[in-house]
């Protein structure tokens, strides 16, 4: 079953088993998907009040934006269990003769290239939401500022799980130009979230000292 249609309770007993998927990588995506969804609640608890007029066009917009994010996530946490376990199916293959070798070889090796693309893909729609959620504690409701806030806060956790998965699968890739690549739009993405993440913790601790 996708993760993502779980309740609560059979997603964490799963995450809690010895079966390897879910695990980090869902994990990062849900964070994400978390994050997206506090994004849209304070955008729509902006709408629609009087004294924000002036901001509705920009939370309408944002709203939307965090919905489809979110969404993506979800998608999300299917993807990196299905990643895992065409890792898993790559290492059962037969490795008799020399060509079935090499067959399971290359299948591996494609599969981990997957395996750190869709934490990737995680990691880098991080750095929009992180940006969303500084919009929206600057300019949303204030009543909701310190959604907006731990909507920052699970995008950089998120992020930075995520980079972790996108790592792992990286130190047993071949292809070095892959590696390199990988590791540099780690690196950059990671440090926009962190960057976008500070800025709204600043933010909401300056307006709640």
């Amino acid at each position: 079953m996708n993760a993502a249609d779980m309740t609560l309770s059979m997603f964490f007993d799963e995450l809690a088993s010895d079966s390897p998927a879910p695990g980090g990588g869902t994990v990062a995506a849900l964070g994400a998907a978390a994050a997206a969804g506090l994004v849209s609640m304070v955008a729509r608890l902006t709408l629609g009040k009087e004294k924000f007029r002036d901001h509705w066009k920009e939370m309408e917009t944002i709203a939307e934006k965090s919905d489809v994010l979110r969404s993506r996530f979800l998608r999300l946490m299917k993807e990196d269990a299905d990643a895992f376990n065409e890792f898993m199916a790559a290492m059962k293959l037969p490795k008799e003769t020399e060509e079935q070798k090499k067959t399971r070889a290359d299948a591996m090796q494609n599969a981990l290239l997957h395996a750190a693309e869709v934490p990737l893909e995680t990691l880098r729609l991080c750095a929009d939401i992180a940006l969303l959620a500084f919009a929206t504690a600057e300019r949303g409701n204030p009543n909701a500022l310190t959604d907006a806030g731990a909507a920052a806060a699970f995008a950089l956790s998120a992020a930075q799980t995520a980079a972790y998965n996108v790592r792992i699968n990286t130190k047993a890739l071949r292809d070095q130009l892959q590696v390199t690549r990988l590791e540099k739009e780690t690196k950059q993405h990671l440090q926009t979230v962190r960057k976008f993440a500070l800025q709204t913790t600043d933010f909401v601790e300056a307006q709640l000292s």
